[in-house]
């Protein structure tokens, strides 16, 4: 028989009904106010060096009966009112377009008010999938993606186990803008580490600006215990630039990226320097902001705020 992690099934009570989440639960900040919805677990990929959210988790798409029962609940606990629903785990579009299309019409006949459903994705699962399936999952109101290139230099993509190039991230992008989805690209500042600080800087900026996302966000590496990249960091052969050194990359990142237009932010809990503002209108502020902080004069987060 073949050994198995018991499932850890964490339970929320909520007006005496239960809603069921297995493991930890992530999601983006913006999405701080969504109801979450469990309909995979872990990450199909789970190969990213710097990252655990998903370690302890054997991926699998849940049963799709739990997953529409779980939006009966959160209709019972919350009324039909609920106006926003963040699809978990990691990259929640790899579920094939029937389980999607099921889950997504029954959102709309729970939730009359909903005006945006939203998941991580990889490239991988966004080139996978065709035009007419992206614009068949929008219609159905499947409205934002997530997408974590972390860097646009090729050597960095492939230390930290991206999975997809810089072009594949580019065509990902571009299905997604075709099907009229919106785009939020993240990167993450410090993946480089100190000798290729520079080049992570510009070839995501390069990126980001030829994947011309709606919004964007840089997060900062942190090292977690036990991951690839940890074990690298115990032997020496990587090391995370200092605070100045992250924030030249940001303002490199920052000076360099050319969107259309994207709502910029670095207001997750890893960063040193919560920003925010609109490229590239915002620009020159975003930068002396940042210039005032290399400089010593705007205080950074303290160590011990920062976290995942």
């Amino acid at each position: 028989m073949e050994n198995r992690k018991p499932r850890v099934i964490r339970t929320l009570w909520l007006s005496s009904r239960i809603m069921r989440y297995e493991g930890r639960l992530y999601r983006p900040p913006s999405e701080a106010h969504s109801y979450i919805l469990q309909a995979t677990i872990g990450c199909s990929w789970n190969k990213c060096t710097y990252c655990d959210m998903y370690r302890d988790k054997e991926f699998r798409i849940r049963d799709l009966a739990e997953t529409l029962e779980d939006l009966v609940l959160a209709r019972q606990n919350y009324g039909s009112d609920i106006d926003k629903i963040f699809v978990a785990d990691g990259d929640a579009l790899v579920m094939p377009l029937p389980h999607w299309r099921s889950i997504l019409q029954k959102i709309r006949e729970l939730f009359p008010s909903i005006r945006q459903v939203s998941c991580y994705a990889m490239a991988t699962n966004i080139n996978e999938k065709s035009a007419t399936e992206l614009r068949e999952l929008r219609d159905l109101g499947l409205s934002l993606l997530y997408i974590g290139p972390e860097s646009g230099d090729a050597q960095v993509m492939k230390r930290i186990a991206k999975g997809s190039t810089f072009q594949e991230h580019v065509d990902a992008a571009h299905a997604t803008h075709d099907a009229n989805m919106k785009l939020s690209a993240i990167f993450l500042l410090g993946a480089g580490g100190t000798e290729r600080s520079e080049e992570h800087a510009v070839a995501s900026a390069r990126l980001a600006t030829e994947m011309d996302p709606s919004f964007l966000a840089a997060l900062t590496l942190t090292i977690v215990p036990g991951t690839p990249i940890a074990r690298l960091a115990d032997t020496g052969r990587f090391e995370v630039p200092e605070p100045k050194q992250l924030l030249t990359e940001l303002r490199t990142f920052v000076a360099e990226t050319t969107p259309s237009r994207s709502l910029f932010r670095t207001n997750h809990a890893s960063n040193y320097l919560p920003i925010g503002g609109t490229l590239p209108d915002d620009r020159d502020t975003i930068l002396a902001v940042i210039d005032r902080a290399i400089a010593g004069d705007v205080p950074l987060r303290p160590e011990e705020y920062r976290g995942l």
